[in-house]
């Protein structure tokens, strides 16, 4: 079902560039399953060269097949997740990092008023997902840093914007600084992303607010534990959110506020078509948090 997601991205947005984006996937990697896809087939689903993709004959009688078998597989899911959720009375919350901000707890109690009996499952999720599994349906809905690619595909709801950060190890030359301005940290190695996070690789990285300046990966992290390890073994620096600044300043590892930098943005994001009231219920307990 990924590889037909993959093909039907790419047959409608004729550009493996915007179905990357669609699809929160690097490029490298949306190109790769199509080619297995084609393997498995044994037929060339496009002619593309440096401008230009078009549909093959075998790619567009794939295309209408392939868009009722997605159409027909989200609809199972959905009744699935909708009785398993009925079943249990669980909402499945994904995540990167802890959210922190004190905000879990309160966000729990106001919602276990709201729905007795329901209980809250957070799920993490690595960064290689930016939806944090919303966009695959491993979960219900996520806490999820901006910007996504294709916002329009989820719904989102702003839940914290606040500065950006750096960590680092304690003997970098940073300790001891109150600040620091993001043009000093220019030719630091950083810890990135993986690629198939997308633009959130970029944001953290500050790619935008580099003018030109070319970045140096120190190391490339999955999740929260591997960015602690690289950190303590030298491996690089790396932008977060003010809020989470006291989930990384810990004995070897030391944060500051950096300037220049625009504003981080946390939010919770769901799939558009998901109307359940529970929904409703979690998005609202965030606000009156």
């Amino acid at each position: 079902m990924r590889d037909l997601r993959y093909f039907v991205a790419v047959a409608e947005e004729l550009s493996f560039t915007r179905a990357a984006e669609r699809l929160y996937v690097s490029q490298p990697a949306l190109s790769k399953q199509i080619r297995q896809l084609e393997e498995s087939l044994r037929v060339r689903l496009f002619d593309r060269d440096r401008r230009t993709v078009a549909l093959t004959a075998p790619g567009r009688a794939l295309l209408p097949a392939a868009r009722e078998l997605l159409d027909r597989w989200a609809e199972a899911q959905r009744q699935v997740s909708d009785a398993a959720a009925a079943e249990a009375a669980v909402l499945t919350v994904g995540m990167s990092t802890s959210v922190g901000r004190g905000l879990l707890a309160p966000v729990r109690a106001l919602f276990q008023e709201r729905r007795p009996g329901w209980r809250l499952e957070i799920r993490q999720v690595n960064w290689d997902d930016a939806t944090a599994g919303v966009a695959a349906g491993e979960v219900d809905l996520a806490f999820v840093w901006l910007p996504l690619p294709a916002p329009e595909t989820l719904a989102v709801h702003v839940v914290a914007r606040e500065p950006r950060w750096v960590a680092f190890r304690e003997d970098h030359w940073l300790a001891g600084r109150a600040e620091v301005a993001f043009s000093e940290l220019l030719d630091e190695p950083f810890l990135a992303l993986p690629e198939e996070a997308g633009p959130l690789r970029a944001y953290w990285l500050a790619l935008d607010e580099r003018d030109g300046h070319p970045v140096t990966v120190g190391a490339t992290v999955s999740n929260a534990d591997e960015t602690f390890t690289a950190v303590e073994e030298g491996c690089g620096i790396v932008l977060l959110a003010a809020g989470n600044a006291a989930i990384y300043q810990r004995p070897g590892i030391g944060a500051v506020p950096v300037t220049g930098l625009s504003p981080c943005e946390l939010a919770v994001a769901w799939r558009p078509a998901d109307h359940r009231p529970v929904i409703r219920d979690f998005v609202g307990a965030l606000g009156s948090a």
